[in-house]
């Protein structure tokens, strides 16, 4: 195998999973918005932890699809649709990426085996 497909195999391998932690920083991020609307210490507690759900979901997912690639499409179909139905105003920023983690983890599955294969490769390599 060449350089340049062992190379897109791992790509397709990681950035999935690299998808997956910017969402969840994301969601994380845009949870923060909690600290200026001038409430309480409990409530805005209540509110962070209300508004980093979808963030520690994208986090389970991730744990979840590490090695179970069919775990990461069907998790990231069910959070974009999830999203499209509760939502009035949709916003592409959210259920886009959600929907391209989601084809990216059906690739790296369709590829599973060629991936497998320069992973064991790479690590004869190194003496792992």
């Amino acid at each position: 195998m060449n350089v340049l497909k062992s190379f897109t195999l791992l790509l397709l391998l990681w950035i999935p999973r690299i998808f997956c932690i910017l969402i969840a920083f994301f969601g994380a991020l845009m949870s923060l918005d909690v600290f200026g609307q001038g409430t309480g210490f409990w409530k805005t507690m209540l509110a962070l932890l209300i508004h980093l759900i979808p963030a520690m979901a994208a986090v389970a997912v991730l744990i979840l699809a590490w090695n179970r690639y069919w775990t990461g499409v069907i998790f990231f179909i069910i959070l974009a649709i999830i999203y499209l139905v509760g939502q009035d105003d949709l916003n592409p920023v959210i259920y886009v990426p959600l929907i391209l983690t989601a084809i990216l983890y059906l690739a790296s599955w369709v590829f599973r085996r060629d991936i497998r294969k320069v992973q064991e490769r790479y690590r004869s390599e190194q003496g792992f």
